[in-house]
């Protein structure tokens, strides 16, 4: 396909505007969201004119206008946004998230119209954006997922809080995965294939990939338990003996079963109110704290019903601590 796009940006580019404490809004305003594009920003002409090429295992390949996309019926999500952290720096902690309303297309309603043939296990989604990162050449932008997940709630979006997306949330159609890693919802969605084998690109062979105790790798798809407290504010000021209603957003791919608080680094736990989880949305957690003194700051940690448990340290997902002052 021809280039309809220039780029606003050519290389890496990220935006990181908020920080836990300003997460205050159940929906993410989007100028408050993250962005982390790996090999630039791309400013479409003619939007309505974008081809998706459908096609790989399937009995009827089929190219597609967005135009043409904005015929079928329109999909709402509310899913939490997560960027699972620098490929290079893996098991940095990252906190980087929104918690952001989609619109667009299912990908199931499009791969029932192209029949999938049987031996089909993963879809490979293309962007149109290629170039270097981290010092490799890496092609077009290339991730994958299980084909068993595009029925849970997968959009090809073209909308992001009501408006069309901006150019650097992959404007004008993006792959949305609700319950994965940012990394997996890929930017100006240029082709999907259906294949029987992994993707090839360095994003799902070099990168991306988590190390398993036996050696093995585990590729960075769903989402691990996660919290963060946005009140009380780090190096808040608070007074020994006062009542402090701690809150806090939590999520994962999968549901979760606990939020607990800690004031006295781990030592004891505290278990929040959890609100009645809705779709891949974050939950928020409530918890009354009797100020104490000597504390220095507060732990929040989820766990999932599963049993897998915020790590304390050298993972993406570990415990956030926010410090405090007690007078």
């Amino acid at each position: 396909m021809a280039d309809d796009f220039t780029y606003k940006v050519r290389g890496f580019f990220g935006r990181i505007p908020s920080e836990p404490h300003d997460l205050t809004d159940r929906i993410t305003p989007v100028q408050a969201c993250i962005v982390l594009c790996h090999l630039g920003v791309l400013e479409a002409s003619a939007a309505d004119d974008w081809k998706l090429e459908i096609g790989g295992l399937v009995e009827r390949p089929v190219v597609l206008t967005l135009r043409e996309l904005k015929n079928f019926p329109r999909h709402e999500v509310v899913s939490v946004h997560q960027c699972a952290g620098s490929p290079l720096a893996p098991n940095r902690p990252t906190r980087r998230v929104c918690n952001v309303s989609w619109a667009g297309v299912r990908l199931d309603h499009l791969l029932e119209m192209v029949r999938v043939e049987r031996t089909a296990r993963f879809v490979w989604s293309h962007g149109a954006d290629s170039g270097e990162f981290g010092g490799i050449e890496c092609g077009h932008y290339l991730k994958d997922l299980p084909l068993s997940r595009a029925a849970r709630d997968v959009l090809l979006a073209y909308q992001m809080n009501g408006a069309d997306l901006l150019p650097e949330h992959g404007y004008p159609l993006r792959l949305v995965v609700p319950g994965y890693y940012g990394t997996n919802s890929v930017k100006w969605l240029r082709k999907i294939e259906l294949r029987s084998e992994r993707a090839p690109g360095v994003f799902t062979t070099k990168w991306y990939n988590d190390p398993e105790p036996d050696g093995s790798t585990r590729p960075v798809w769903g989402i691990a338990p996660q919290s963060i407290i946005v009140w009380p504010k780090p190096d808040n000021q608070l007074r020994r003996g006062d009542l402090v209603q701690v809150w806090g957003w939590a999520w994962a791919d999968a549901d979760l079963e606990t939020v607990e608080v800690s004031s006295d680094e781990g030592a004891s736990w505290q278990e929040c109110r959890l609100e009645r989880a809705a779709g891949w949305s974050w939950t928020k957690f409530v918890c009354e704290w009797s100020v104490g003194e000597g504390c220095t700051g507060l732990l929040s940690r989820a766990r999932s019903r599963s049993g897998e448990l915020q790590p304390e340290a050298r993972r993406r997902n570990a415990i956030y601590r926010v410090p405090i002052s007690v007078l």
